[in-house]
């Protein structure tokens, strides 16, 4: 259990450093401009909620992008009412996102399988067309909610704040500040979401993915486990929606679109659904196809691709400008396919094969180890089949005969 403290600890400060440097280790890949690494902070938080429901109880949710809807929309709103500083849209945000999932978590995990996903599909639908329709006065409907200069803001007019734009007591949330306060906050969720997955709560749920039934057999009550999972996981998408919200105050009903709550379905499968660091790892790369990839056309590939000789050129510049451009999401779906076929764990499975991450060792039960490996697995391993067996008659017996003879 103290290794595996150790090596939490480890894991999470190669996090920070790597959040920290990410703007020199993105750099070589065209993506070490801050704009784009907010958005991976964000989408990571995003992922890494989506991850605690998905990785860890097997509901697949079809609406997560609901929550991240609502907490752009309360974000907003408390830059509107009570104050352009963020940390009151971050909390506003976090609660009435957790209340949402509340009430539809309650009535979704009546059901579970491709139920649960229906319903929680059919939740987010109503709800992004109720944006457009009968909310509008909260909502403003297609044009959006955006802040304002003849906001209210009651809370800074009575300390006597004068400015307009969202901050962090001052430090303003765009450019590197924005990025390093997104950054913080990612550090922060993920390392929550490390003592989940290594809580009992944790394990539970676990055991609830493994065998709901068996479980329900017993007499154990799962629903409030599942319920809670729910919840904490619609926390984590209010919070990144009201980050969206702090560095581009607008929000708007697009982002409840089931499109949405699709994409962090694939970032969590892509990366590696049930371990620590796969969903950050495929939010970052879906953003990077999407904001990078997409924007090569064919006269920059062909300067790429200036090396190869003049008679296969051109066909192979016209090929592969298929994949690139408005063809990015192509090369995306390849990926995805090559991913699931061979790497069924996603990106960290290769990572750890590549690393030759090993699980932990086999052990007699539960309560001798920890049973985990540093990206978030639970593996018990088979034991042999002899471990623990009482000797066979033969072998007792002559033992005992051994005994007697040498009295």
């Amino acid at each position: 259990m103290r290794n595996t403290k150790v090596r939490d600890v480890i894991l999470l400060g190669c996090f920070a450093v790597a959040a920290v440097a990410a703007p020199l280790l993105a750099a070589p890949f065209g993506a070490g401009y801050p704009d784009l690494l907010v958005k991976f902070a964000i989408f990571g938080i995003f992922a890494v909620g989506f991850n605690i429901l998905f990785g860890l109880t097997g509901y697949l949710s079809f609406g997560h992008a609901v929550f991240l809807g609502v907490g752009s929309y309360a974000a907003v709103w408390s830059f509107k009412l009570v104050s352009v500083n963020i940390l009151p849209a971050v909390i506003g945000a976090i609660l009435v996102s957790g209340l949402f999932a509340l009430a539809i978590g309650y009535v979704s995990l009546r059901r579970s399988g491709i139920y649960f996903s229906i319903l929680t599909l059919a939740f987010a639908q109503m709800c992004y067309n109720l944006a457009y329709s009968v909310l509008t006065p909260i909502t403003n409907g297609e044009t959006g909610l955006r802040v304002l200069r003849d906001d209210p803001r009651y809370l800074d007019s009575a300390v006597g704040v004068l400015g307009q734009s969202p901050s962090l007591f001052g430090l303003p949330m765009t450019g590197w500040t924005g990025y390093y306060v997104c950054a913080a906050v990612l550090v922060v969720a993920f390392a929550f979401s490390v003592a989940i997955f290594r809580s009992p709560f944790g394990m539970t749920l676990r055991a609830i993915k493994t065998n709901q039934n068996r479980m329900g057999y017993t007499g154990f009550n799962s629903r409030p486990y599942l319920l809670t999972a729910f919840v904490i996981s619609g926390m984590y998408a209010g919070l990144a929606g009201s980050l969206m919200a702090a560095t581009d105050p607008l929000a708007g009903a697009e982002r409840m679109q089931w499109t949405a709550s699709g994409e962090v379905v694939l970032m969590t499968i892509l990366g590696g659904a049930g371990t620590l660091l796969g969903p950050v790892l495929g939010s970052g790369v879906i953003k990077y196809f999407e904001n990078i990839f997409s924007a090569y056309n064919e006269a920059q590939l062909g300067t790429t691709l200036s090396f190869l000789p003049e008679s296969i050129h051109d066909g192979v510049v016209k090929t592969l400008s298929l994949f690139v451009g408005e063809g990015w999401q192509l090369t995306l779906g390849l990926l995805f396919m090559v991913v699931v076929i061979f790497l069924p764990g996603g990106i960290m499975e290769g990572v750890m094969r590549v690393f030759r991450v090993k699980h932990t060792p086999p052990v007699k039960s539960l309560g001798d180890s920890a049973q985990r490996d540093i990206v978030g697995e639970s593996v018990i391993e088979e034991m042999p089949a002899d471990y623990g067996a009482h000797p066979a008659p033969e072998k007792a017996l002559a033992e005992a005969k051994i005994g007697t003879t040498a009295q």
